[in-house]
């Protein structure tokens, strides 16, 4: 399928699912009414901070919005590179694919990100039902990541974790591409320790 045709599917199956009205998502996203429904018809390619948004709205990843869950009843414990979603961010060209199989239930995800040179994506600090932490393992090139009021310039071989709780940054400084690994895991809200 498509990954904008998934992207699509998954939204509006998800949303459906916790039985949201289209007004409903967009008052707790933040993301409008028509852009939901836009994304819904697969007529614009949401960008990633949208999508990010939807995602905590809908208590949910990022990577789960890019998984088929069409029915398949096996578990699928293996994802071939050829099966694996390839995503491109509209507005930053940074390329997301997710690696991790998406018919496995595990509260571990992996996703490869390469982001071009001198672009940036910021990702507010959304309301979420669950409890994201996120470790970015920079393979080649460099990254600056900002994390709430913290700055953090990682290069080749660096590791950064991080909570998806506060407003986070991503930038790529140099002058060639970056790739870097990302690992999330996901906890419900409820096991969190309060800090």
């Amino acid at each position: 399928m498509d990954v904008d045709a998934l992207i699509a599917n998954r939204v509006r199956d998800l949303r459906k699912a916790r039985g949201y009205t289209l007004d409903e998502l967009a008052d707790s996203s933040g993301v409008s009414r028509s852009m939901i429904s836009l994304i819904e018809r697969l007529e614009t390619s949401p960008t990633a901070v949208v999508l990010d948004k939807l995602a905590a709205a809908l208590g949910v990843t990022l990577a789960a919005l890019f998984s088929d869950e069409s029915g398949k009843a096996v578990e699928q414990p293996l994802a071939r590179l050829s099966e694996q979603q390839v995503w491109k961010d509209p507005e930053s060209g940074y390329v997301r694919r997710n690696v991790s199989p998406s018919e496995y239930a595990s509260p571990i995800e992996l996703v490869e990100v390469s982001f071009p040179p001198g672009k940036s994506v910021v990702f507010q600090d959304a309301p979420r039902n669950v409890v994201t932490h996120q470790q970015i393992w920079v393979l080649e090139g460099a990254m600056e990541v900002t994390v709430g009021d913290r700055t953090w310039q990682l290069q080749t071989g660096d590791c950064l974790a991080m909570v998806l709780e506060r407003h986070i940054a991503f930038r790529n400084p140099g002058r060639k591409p970056a790739r870097y690994a990302v690992v999330l895991a996901t906890l419900p809200f409820t096991s969190r320790k309060t800090q």
